[in-house]
């Protein structure tokens, strides 16, 4: 079963952004571009998947700065609109569901029954429009949460996270954060939290540390992780092989997170 994290932790992951500047933008229409719309986990680009938490970056993207709150949450339902902020974020004409709005950043999730090989992204801020732009869609495009540049956000079993001051071992049961990782069964419904466990349904998921696959029995569960939309967790006993450090990457349906982001493990 999934590892119990607070919300206070996983919430800080799944928000995963900064309060910026509070300073009212010009009302202009916003900006962005292909290379500024990217998976909010670790800010590939290009690659995109259905119930991915994804980002852009760009100007004149918020009147105003707002994080999503448990307030912003009714009865189940995720909000499309944040604070005093008129911004909406369109995929192929279904708006997205927001977790943060400022003048330069959006953090937004991929509604989970967007389907099809292409998706149109659109910003607009009241009645101001930005570009669309469409990159291809695929079937996942999994991300891996960073702790910093160079390591992987990953908890133990209890909660607590794994740093290089409180590395793993071999042997021992971490969890990875992640995004992107797909259809899940059952699939998460659009504009809603989920509320139970959901295992991914790709067979090929594999995790890789330094280049080499973990066997599948070493992967006690991989899905989404219940209420945090687009969050997927991935509960991974370490090979007793594992050595220090260990590059890792998560690869699925012809998708792989991005390299060098490392696993704090200390080996014997």
């Amino acid at each position: 079963m999934p590892a119990s994290v607070r919300f206070s932790t996983v919430a800080l992951l799944w928000i995963g952004c900064l309060l910026g500047d509070q300073k009212p933008a010009p009302r202009v229409a916003p900006y962005y571009d292909a290379a500024s719309i990217v998976n909010g986990a670790d800010n590939q680009s290009g690659q995109f998947a259905a119930n991915t938490i994804a980002t852009i970056y760009g100007t004149n993207l918020a009147y105003s700065t707002a994080a999503i709150s448990e307030n912003d949450i009714s009865a189940g339902l995720l909000p499309i609109v944040l604070g005093s902020s008129e911004t909406q974020v369109f995929i192929n004409n279904y708006p997205a569901n927001l977790y943060y709005v400022s003048p330069g950043q959006i953090n937004f999730l991929i509604p989970p029954n967007v389907t099809g090989t292409s998706m149109a992204v659109r910003v607009t801020v009241d009645a101001l429009v930005g570009p669309t732009i469409s990159f291809p869609l695929g079937a996942a495009a999994p991300g891996l949460f960073q702790l910093d540049a160079s390591n992987a956000v990953a908890t133990f079993a209890d909660g607590s996270v794994v740093t290089p001051q409180s590395p793993a071992q071999p042997g021992d049961v971490v969890v990875l954060w992640a995004t992107g990782l797909g259809a899940t069964d059952p699939n998460p419904l659009y504009g809603r939290v989920p509320t139970e466990a959901a295992p991914v349904t790709a067979t090929n998921l594999a995790i890789l540390l330094d280049g080499v696959p973990v066997a599948p029995g070493a992967i006690a569960y991989a899905g989404l992780a219940a209420g945090f939309p687009g969050l997927y967790q991935i509960n991974l006993t370490l090979p007793a092989s594992t050595g220090t450090n260990p590059e890792i990457r998560v690869q699925l349906d012809g998708a792989i997170s991005i390299p060098n982001v490392h696993l704090p493990v200390t080996s014997n």
